[in-house]
């Protein structure tokens, strides 16, 4: 049983890959300070899985309190990096804040992981790298657009940080680009839940309007040019976002001649744009949403969505739940969180 370190384990789509990690056979320990998240996320987990989940309140931001986690962790194998802030708006608005806490957490990973020998790494990309591209769908081969904000751009230079290490380094370094995860476990247990309420995407908006924890919601921008005007995404259940951990692990592992810095895209390769995102929540869940256009919002991208093949064709990794059951699944999990209330 291998042992892997999860940063972010209590955050959205680390939560979700312990769980995976767990029912493959692995052995999981988590670092999350619970800036962003909350502890209610390892009860959760241990739910779900059975499994009593040990995770450490660290700032990774902390060196020396990183060293002691691994310290008393022994034998860690691989690390799956999740842990930064990820709000495109507030990047816009504090965007100290973001190269401070997502970068410096980032090399402090990477440093002490060369000190241990710690050879496989997996990182928590984004589809913002992209930017406005210029042709869809984006391959891995696209080059960088101009980031729309200072998080996107958190990202970017991440990649870069990464890819300039493995060319020295004996590690594994797997880079996963996700597009737009939404949905929750299908168990009902666990889903997207940050702390103070802190929620900047559409899916959590539209369950939170449904549910009346909000009184509408903004639509940002109504003359894009797409095919309705509103903004296109590639939105992806987080359960199949959370395999793709698991496949890249066991890839690394079983693949010598793996190449030492891999990138793949995660997406399902369809674009949906915000209204129909909308019209397809009001058919699923039979509840009328109330909403309002809005003007653009600074840092957004117009249009996005994945070619996945190098993932599929690699990691042998498939989508496999539609857009009515990331819905389905979101909707359940906010009325779980209502009757919790």
């Amino acid at each position: 049983m291998r042992k892997i370190l999860v940063t972010g384990g209590c955050g959205y789509i680390g939560s979700h890959t312990i769980i995976d990690l767990l029912d493959n056979g692995f052995e999981v320990v988590s670092i999350d300070n619970f800036m962003r998240s909350l502890p209610s996320a390892l009860d959760n987990i241990n739910k779900v899985t059975g499994k009593n989940l040990v995770n450490y309140n660290v700032d990774l931001c902390d060196k020396a309190a990183i060293e002691e986690v691994f310290a008393l962790e022994e034998n860690i194998s691989g690390v799956i990096h999740f842990a930064a802030l990820k709000s495109v708006p507030e990047s816009v608005a504090q965007p100290l804040l973001y190269y401070h806490n997502n970068l410096e957490s980032l090399v402090n990973l990477l440093d002490i992981c060369e000190q241990r020998n710690v050879r496989q790494f997996v990182f928590s990309s984004s589809c913002s790298i992209y930017g406005n591209a210029k042709e869809l769908p984006v391959t891995e081969l696209t080059p960088f657009g101009e980031a729309e904000s200072p998080y996107a751009r958190t990202k970017q230079i991440s990649e870069k940080i990464i890819g300039d290490l493995s060319r020295i380094s004996a590690g594994k370094f797997v880079v996963l680009r996700y597009f737009n995860p939404v949905g929750a476990h299908e168990s009902g247990l666990i889903g997207e839940n940050p702390k103070d309420g802190m929620v900047f995407n559409v899916f959590p908006r539209i369950t939170g309007v449904a549910i009346g924890k909000y009184d509408h919601l903004d639509i940002f921008g109504e003359d894009y040019d797409t095919r309705d005007g509103t903004c296109i995404r590639d939105y992806i259940h987080v359960m199949d976002i959370a395999h793709a951990h698991t496949l890249a692990l066991q890839y690394v592992s079983a693949n010598a001649d793996a190449p030492n810095y891999d990138i793949f895209n995660l997406g399902t390769g369809i674009g949906v744009s915000v209204m129909e995102i909308v019209n397809a929540f009001e058919r699923v869940s039979g509840r009328k949403l109330r909403y309002e256009m809005k003007p653009r919002r600074a840092g957004d991208v117009e249009s996005i969505y994945a070619n996945n093949e190098k993932a599929t064709n690699i990691l042998g990794w498939h989508t496999t739940r539609d857009l009515d059951t990331m819905i389905s699944t979101a909707w359940a999990w906010e009325q779980v969180l209502a009757r919790q209330k």
